[in-house]
C-alpha cells in the first residue's frame, strides 16, 4: 500500500442536543458519500468511550485527489457550512499511508 492519503478529525459539541443535530448531519452526508464517491476507501465516525460530547472521524481516500473530490461533493460542502453551529472546537490531523490493509470493496 504505498499510495492513500487519510485524515483524524476530533470534533468537540456544545452540548447534548449539539451532538444530536451533529449526528443527524453526519448521518445525512454519509448517505452521499455512499453513493458518490468512489475514491472514498472508510469514513468512519467514533464516540470515543467516556467522551459523550466528542465525534471523531477516521477518512481513508484512495489518493489526494480523492480527497480533493470529496471536498468538492455538494453534501461535503453542505456539511462544513453547518457544522460550526454545533462545534466548541476541532482539530485535524493529515495522515499520509505509509502500509497497511483495507477491505475490499464490496
Amino acid at each position: 500500500m504505498s499510495e492513500g492519503f487519510g485524515l483524524v478529525v476530533r470534533f468537540s459539541l456544545h452540548d447534548q442536543e449539539a451532538a444530536r443535530a451533529f449526528d443527524e448531519l453526519c448521518a445525512a452526508t454519509l448517505e452521499g458519500i455512499e453513493r458518490e464517491e468512489p475514491g472514498t476507501l472508510s469514513y468512519v465516525v467514533h464516540v470515543p468511550e467516556g467522551e459523550p460530547l466528542v465525534r471523531v472521524f477516521y477518512e481513508l481516500y484512495a489518493d489526494r485527489a480523492a480527497f480533493d473530490a470529496h471536498e468538492a461533493q455538494p453534501h461535503t460542502k453542505h456539511f462544513l457550512a453547518q457544522r460550526d453551529q454545533y462545534l466548541a472546537g476541532v482539530e485535524v490531523t493529515f495522515l499520509d499511508v505509509i502500509g497497511g490493509k483495507v477491505a475490499a470493496r464490496q
